[in-house]
Parts: structure tokens; sequence; C-alpha cells
């Protein structure tokens, strides 16, 4: 027809409105044609119209996105044209369609398949005309939705003629529905329909991964390999295409727990988890600060937590933004249920609480809890399983390449500003600094530049700098090497003045059975180091009072040079319950489980089980931890030498203690005066007159005396007039013993 003027009129049905049809009456247009609605001398709208003896002839009739979409006001007078399709240029192959709820009210949560809504799309609209930026109303599963078309692609075509497909793709403003069509629905952005099946596009999605993060940029050294573990389980569904991880109907990991010694990056690694995202700014939470003495006003301070996460999964569904909630020293708030002795229950109710916000009848799926502690054993078990903190990361002492990393990152500036010497070896203070947590580490540093700028201060009445000296301030290696010896200690290290005291007068090797133990000692290091078999190595040292037991022992851990020396000893323990007793030495092993090699010296063990003969009485409660201890393997990867002494061997063999050990090795006292003589010689106590007379007393005779018992006589002895000192001496061994001699 020629174009006329009509006039813009509404709807008359609902139900007409979904056709997404200009409604006519009967005289003027057939339903199925195709019209132009020219609005303004630059604007004008294609339709497809429908037929309805209900509209007034001489007007056109629109639903309200329809008048919405062309700007059209009722009784505005419009000029209609036929419009005829390009069949070969013109129709559709494929068409993106954004899609929300016509009513906020009417959302609902449901999944709705994109599928069977392109099919039904279709079916309703086959035929019709469709320009981009087009507003209409769909009906499907009985909710009506809004619908937006963003982009439309003609079909190619070859494929109409019949012939192999091109492969060219034609963007158009209009085009004409067809059978074979393809809709494809975009969710709209702030909406919190729910699509799934494969005809919804696959969003643009923004990496979670922040592209500038690196680790040195963030100052995290030495945990490579943690951060690798926990991005694999925690993120790499989040990185993931939405799609795919919905068709593997996989959930996001909502949990992460960090636990480790203290200062070894657990609360540096969280921080920066945060940092990394492209998320929220995390929530940091002290554990403490949530517990508050009035009724159900720390479970309050856990919803407020998750506040904002909820209510934007209550917006945006599946398009709510990852919210990041981090929990440090979580051990003071979610402890074993049932252990607390207060009478409120506070600690309970708040483990509670965080259960049913993490993963119960209304569970987040926008949330990552990330909580650290020193002490998982205190956690409560139902946090600890999958849906909760299933991803539980060890954070341990730093590797030699993570020491080389982490002095790296703490020394950069100085390096950027020419503050740091030519001659400081960051290799060798990472192989010098064995069992230094990332902490200890950056307080090497620091000690290191105190040291160097200490060296600039002029000490005068008054504290000044000496300005011309300090231009030149270098932080150099003699700074770091004695910070290394003096100020900074690991604390799951090896603390020489611990067992110095035991060895402070060397070892005497008076004779084969000294060097013999000494030998043995080293075998077992180097089976400790070398396999991997025996991960676990344990060693009794037995033999009568006096004879050097804990010297040899202290000798044999400190020759092994392992990072982590530890001596388990009755003198520390004074006043002890047998409670506290066996947290101390269960402690002791604990934190060489921390080391990769460590070694245990476990010194006197009778006194440490209070044993004594009268009754007999001893403690039950230690010996049992001992025993367990003493057999229980190292996690994997680490390795642990343990050293027992003992003067009491048939004791520990009717304790069944001796079992417990790897092997027995027996130290001797000096048996023989040529080893006494010797012994003598060594030490350099007396004079060679003074050791040949004594040999000439003692040839041939048996003596039995323990090597700390002889370094007691000559000191005494050494304190006579010169010509009285070998007499006492000689006296000193007959009478020792109240009544058994020394030697016969």
């Amino acid at each position: 027809m020629a174009a006329r003027t009509m006039q813009a009129a509404r709807c008359p049905t609902d139900e007409l409105s979904l056709t997404n049809c200009a409604v006519v009456s009967e005289k003027d247009l057939q339903s199925g044609q195709h019209v132009t609605v020219k609005t303004t001398p630059n604007h004008k709208f294609v339709f497809t119209v429908k037929s309805h003896t209900t509209v007034v002839p001489g007007t056109i009739a629109f639903s309200l996105p329809q008048r919405k979409w062309a700007g059209l006001s009722i009784g505005q007078e419009v000029e209609v044209a036929n419009y005829n399709f390009d069949k070969c240029k013109q129709c559709i192959g494929s068409m993106t369609v954004e899609i929300d709820f016509l009513q906020k009210k009417s959302t609902d949560s449901s999944a709705y398949d994109s599928d069977k809504m392109a099919a039904e799309f279709i079916q309703q609209f086959n035929n019709q005309g469709f320009s981009v930026t087009q507003q209409l109303v769909f009906s499907f599963c009985d909710k009506l939705f809004g619908l937006v078309i963003k982009d439309i692609e003609a079909m190619d075509s070859s494929i109409l003629k019949g012939e192999m497909p091109t492969g060219k793709k034609q963007k158009i403003d209009v085009g004409l529905m067809v059978g074979n069509s393809q809709v494809v629905f975009e969710k709209a952005e702030t909406s919190s329909l729910t699509l799934v099946g494969k005809a919804k596009t696959k969003e643009a999605r923004q990496t979670i991964i922040n592209p500038e993060w690196n680790f040195e940029k963030m100052g995290i050294g030495g945990l490579d390999r943690e951060f690798s573990d926990i991005f694999r389980r925690a993120f790499a569904s989040r990185v993931f295409p939405p799609d795919i991880v919905e068709q593997m109907g996989c959930k996001h990991v909502k949990g992460i727990m960090l636990f480790g010694p203290p200062g070894c990056g657990k609360t540096l690694m969280a921080r920066q988890i945060g940092k990394m995202l492209n998320a929220r700014e995390p929530k940091i939470v002290n554990g403490p600060e949530i517990l508050n003495k009035y009724v159900g006003e720390s479970e309050a301070n856990i919803r407020k937590l998750f506040a904002d996460a909820e209510d934007e999964q209550k917006r945006l569904g599946a398009n709510s933004g990852l919210h990041i909630i981090i929990f440090d020293e979580l051990d003071a708030i979610c402890k074993q249920r049932g252990t607390g002795a207060s009478s409120t229950g506070v600690h309970d109710t708040v483990v509670n609480q965080l259960l049913s916000k993490i993963d119960g009848v209304e569970q987040l799926n926008n949330i990552l809890v990330i909580g650290m502690t020193n002490r998982p054993d205190l956690i409560d078990d139902a946090l600890m399983r999958p849906g909760r903190f299933e991803v539980k990361m060890e954070i341990g002492l730093p590797d030699e390449k993570g020491r080389v990393q982490i002095l790296t990152i703490h020394t950069n500036k100085m390096r950027g500003f020419g503050l740091l010497s030519g001659d400081v070896d960051i290799p060798e203070l990472a192989a010098e600094t064995k069992n230094y947590s990332g902490a200890e580490l950056e307080g090497l540093v620091r000690a290191a530049q105190s040291t160097a700028m200490n060296c600039h201060i002029k000490a005068t009445s008054t504290v000044e700098v000496d300005m011309e000296r300090a231009e030149k301030l270098q932080v150099s290696r003699s700074d770091f090497m004695g910070s290394l010896n003096n100020d900074i200690k690991p604390a799951f290290g090896t603390n020489q003045e611990d067992y110095a005291s035991y060895i402070m007068n060397g070892i005497i090797k008076w004779g084969d059975p000294v060097t013999s133990v000494l030998d043995d000692g080293e075998l077992l290091v180097q089976q400790t180091k070398n396999s991997d078999r025996t991960p676990l190595v344990s060693v009794l040292l037995e033999g009568p009072p006096h004879s050097g037991k804990t010297a040899l022992a202290a000798q044999i851990a400190e020759d092994s040079e392992f990072p982590f020396i530890k001596i388990c000893s009755p003198d520390k323990m004074i006043g002890h319950s047998e409670i506290s007793k066996c947290q101390a030495i269960k402690k002791v092993f604990d934190d060489a489980y921390k080391s990769q090699l460590s070694c245990v010296v476990v010194d006197d063990i009778e006194r440490l089980l209070d044993y004594v003969p009268i009754g007999p009485r001893f403690s039950n409660l230690v010996l049992q931890a001992l025993l367990v201890l003493l057999k229980k393997p190292p996690p994997k990867g680490r390795k642990l030498l343990i050293i027992g002494t003992t003067s009491r061997k048939d004791i520990l063999q009717e304790m069944e203690m001796l079992d417990a050990f790897s092997t027995t090795i027996h130290i001797q006292n000096i048996s023989t005066g040529e080893q006494l003589v010797d012994a003598l010689e060594l030490l350099g106590s007396f004079t060679e007159k003074e050791r040949a007379s004594i040999g000439h007393q003692l040839k041939g005779k048996r003596v039995w005396i323990g090597i700390k018992k002889l370094l007691m006589f000559i000191e005494m002895s050494l304190q006579m007039a010169q010509d009285y000192r070998v007499t006492k001496f000689l006296t000193l061994l007959r009478d020792e013993g109240s009544g058994r001699a020394c030697y016969e």
C-alpha cells in the first residue's frame, strides 16, 4: 500500500500485547504484513501487524514496550507504509536478546532453561520482523519477561541457496525471524535471573585475577608452592567460564584455612589474596574482636560480616561479586564446641552462627572466608569439613629458595638506592638462616640496618648523626653476620646456649669406646639425612651415671648441623604437673615437626618419668606420652633424629620403652688405668711427672669411673699444694663409692 497517515492507539488487550505485533483493523491491513512506522522525518520503525476487530479503522495500536521503544504517544499521527524483507539478506541467522523479569516483584530464584526458552520464542514470533534496540514482552512458564534486542546477524545466504556455508557473518539492524534462526539470551546486568542451558551468552567476563599482581610486588616470598595449591583449589572454578562450571555442576570453594608457625606469612598471604583478586576490599577481623559479653552480640557481629554478601546475592544472584572475609586468630572464636568452661556458651553459639552462614540452609555462594590460626587442633571439627574451610594449607618455614625470595624482597629498596654493599650475598645469607621464618628474616634485615646506622651516630653527651659519613651509609655483609650471630635467633632453630653448657669441657676421647659412640652417632645422623625409608631414627645412649651420656648426645646433635636442635631436659620442668609436663614434651616434638631436619635430645628419661626405686613410683602419664612420641613418624617431607639418655636401662626395659628406640648404644666408664692416664693427658691438668706417678700407681689395676666424676676429682686435687695433689687424687679415687672401690 502507499504510505498513509494513521493515529497511534493503546493495545486493546494484554494478550495482543504479548504478540509483539502492531494491531490494526481488518479494513486497513492483513495479519502477517510488515510495515514501517515513521514517527518523525528521521525516525522510522519496522513492525509486523496483526488485525483485530476491536481496533478502530485508521488507527494502529501499540503495546507499552513498543511505544517506549518508538517514542510514541497515544493519538500521535504516524506515517505507515508497507515493508518487504529481502529474504536473501535479511533473514535472521542469530539474534542476541537481553532478558530480565518484567516486574521486579515477580523475581524468583528458579533456573530457566534457555534452550526451551529459545524454542518457545521462535514458535511465538516466527515470521516476525525484529530491530536492534527493540523492546518487547515475552511470556514463558507463566512468567512475563522484558526483552531488548541487542544484536542481529543475517543468515548466510549460501545456506538459503542450499550451498555450503561461507562462514561470513553480517550484522544487520532489521531482520526476519525464520524457523531455523538462533536466539541467544543474555541476562541483564542487574538481573537476578538464573539461566541454564546452551542458548545463553558467554557473558563478558573480567578475570578475577588482577593482571598487575605478582609475588615480589605484593611482598610474598617463599610461598610459591602453597599459593599454587590454594589457587588450584579455591580460585580455578572462579576463573573458568561460568557456563562450563555450571555444566560440570561445580560449586565454588567458600573457605580456606591457613595454619602454621607464627611469622611465616599467613596474615600477609590472606591480605594479599584480596589485592590479587578483582574483588571488593576484604573485611579483616581479629577473632577476639567478635566476642562480646552481652548475650547475642557476638552472633550479631558474625551476621554483620555477611550482611553485604547476603544482600547482593538476593539482588544479583549469580552475578554477585566475590566478598572476602578474613578471620585472624580464628581459634579465639571457633574452639571445639562443648569444651568451654563459660556458663554462657558464647563460643559455641558463635561457631553455630558461622557454620550456618557459610554452609547452612540459606548458604551463600559469593563469599570466600579465609581463616588463620597457629593452633588448628583447637578449631571445631565441623568447620573443617568440605563445604566450609575445606582447603587446609600449612604455611610452614621457608626453604632456602624461599629465603632467597624473602631476603630479596626486604633488601630491594636498599639495593635500588645503592645502600646495600656489594659484598652482601643473598644466597649466602639464605644458606645461613635455616629455620628462619619470614618475620625473622625481615627482623634480620632490620637488625643489620640498625647496626649499619649505629656506626654513623656520634656517641657524645647528645645523640647526633655524623651527616658527612651518613651520606655514605651502606649495609654490609659484616652487619648481616653480626646480627645473625647476636641479634636474631630462629624460634624453631638451634639455641646454642641450650646445649653448650652440656659440652663446655669438650668431649674427652680417652679411648676407643668414646670414638666408637661418636662414629655410630654420625652414622645415625647420615641415615636421618639421606634415607627416605626411615624418616624417624631414634637412639638410646645408656650407661652408668657420670659417664658423659648427655655430653655425647649434645655433641652428636651439634655435629649433625640440623637446623632444629632441642634438648628436652627435666631441669626445665621442675615443679610441673604431669599434664603440663606432657604438654611441654609434646610442644618440643610439635616444634621439631615444623622443620625439614630436626634433632631432639630427651635427656635423663628416668627423671622425666619421676622414677624413684622406693615403691617403685613413676608417672604413667608421661611414660605413655613419651612412648607415643618416640614412635610417631614426622609429617611427610620432614625427618627427625631422637637421642635419649638414661642411667637405668633395666627400668626402661621393664616399662617396655627400649623397644620404642631404633637402637641402643652403651656408654662405658673409664675402666683401665691406661685409659685414665690418657684422659689426664688430654685434660692437661697434671704435670707429666704427676701423670707418670699416677700411671705407676694404677698400672695393671681395674678402674671404674665416669668422665664427669673424674673431672670433679681432678679439680678438687688441684686445689691442694703441689706435693699433695697426686696423693689427694688417688685417695679420692679409692674412697669414692661409699665402700665400692673405684679401682682394685
